[in-house]
């Protein structure tokens, strides 16, 4: 009945099943959402920005309105001419795969990482390969797996600048490495500063957007913008996707201007929220038998843990027994046993209780 893009019926999983049965006195250590995750937000000026009048007039533009282009270009120092507005970052890897590649082409992808490329590259037709991330006291990129991976139906490798969740960037010389391989590189930035806009001797489109810049998700407004040799002509081809859907809203165009503004104290909220439960998480696993990965940015840690039992069992112990969510490194890909993942954007009550009773089950 339906296409042989992604497998439609797939069963929930036990850990998924276990967290529906137990409701709502769980202790989630994997909040992820800003707008759930007790932050206090400008209400009045943000609704006040979407009450522009002119939000009553449809006057399409594929790139998006230039007021909202240009408050991104100032965001990043580049030329209005650079920047293609989406409805998120998820549309933008869509509008991407669909620019950079035909049905049965292959784009790379880090491993471990978040578990959504398969997704977005199985509803475009396109193969996901993936290559390594190494952990030898700080994350990096394998390089010679990476060139490796490299075929003739190759057509963009996608770096997590930082990654999700292992938090790191990449440095200097990975980013010359990837602008030797001759492939197109898509740079998603939405969980920190630095990005890989400039003078790019590849072809490289960076990602971001008010999800996780200005916690707003339930915004939907991301952007793309566009550097190194044949920019211009890329650019070109995805204002014509971005023609086919027009999904970018009238009103969240209008008031991005003003949601950048706003951005800055949600900013400096999420840091420090982040900041502290990772300093509390330090404390928290000292002398136990846990060993926390060191990260560089992004909003969670992964903590490794003894191999006694396999990660869905430390997972679905700690539910069962102790009202505990975490999520499991297989999610997201991990090679090996044993790595639990939490998210640092939890409230502090909840997170230290959490890390508590981990604790205690350690």
């Amino acid at each position: 009945m339906f296409s042989r893009r992604l497998q439609w019926d797939s069963p929930q999983n036990p850990l998924s099943l276990l967290r529906a049965e137990k409701g709502a006195r769980v202790l989630d250590l994997t909040e992820s959402n800003p707008t759930q995750a007790g932050f206090t937000y400008p209400a009045a000026e943000i609704l006040a920005g979407l009450a522009d009048p002119r939000a009553l007039t449809y006057e399409p533009a594929p790139r998006g309105m230039v007021s909202a282009r240009e408050a991104v270009a100032r965001q990043y120092g580049v030329g209005v001419e650079r920047i293609l507005l989406t409805a998120s970052t998820s549309e933008a890897y869509s509008f991407l795969f669909q620019l950079l590649a035909d049905p049965g082409d292959e784009i790379l992808c880090p491993r471990p990482s978040y578990p959504l490329f398969e997704f977005l590259a199985g509803l475009t037709n396109v193969t996901v390969r993936q290559y390594p991330l190494l952990y030898d006291g700080a994350w990096h990129v394998d390089l010679d797996a990476l060139r490796a991976s490299i075929t003739a139906k190759t057509r963009a490798v996608v770096v997590v600048h930082p990654n999700n969740p292992t938090g790191s960037y990449l440095g200097e010389d990975e980013v010359e490495a990837l602008e030797a391989l001759g492939v197109a590189i898509i740079s998603d930035e939405v969980f920190g500063p630095r990005t890989l806009v400039g003078e790019r001797r590849a072809l490289t489109f960076s990602m971001s957007g008010l999800s996780k810049l200005a916690g707003l998700p339930q915004m939907k407004l991301g952007w793309i913008v566009a550097s190194g040799p044949g920019h211009e002509r890329a650019l070109d081809a995805l204002e014509l996707i971005a023609d086919t859907y027009l999904s970018v809203a009238t009103p969240v165009q209008l008031a991005l201007p003003r949601l950048l503004e706003l951005a800055k104290p949600m900013q400096a909220q999420i840091a420090a929220r982040t900041s502290g439960n990772k300093e509390y998480l330090v404390e928290a696993l000292a002398g136990s038998p846990a060993n926390l990965l060191n990260s560089e940015g992004g909003w969670y840690a992964v903590v490794q843990v003894p191999r006694t039992r396999s990660e869905e069992e430390w997972c679905l112990t700690l539910l069962r027994d102790h009202d505990v969510l975490v999520q499991p490194g297989f999610f997201f890909d991990f090679e090996s046993e044993a790595f639990l993942v939490v998210s640092l954007l939890t409230e502090p009550a909840v997170f230290q209780e959490g890390l508590r009773r981990l604790r205690g089950t350690l």
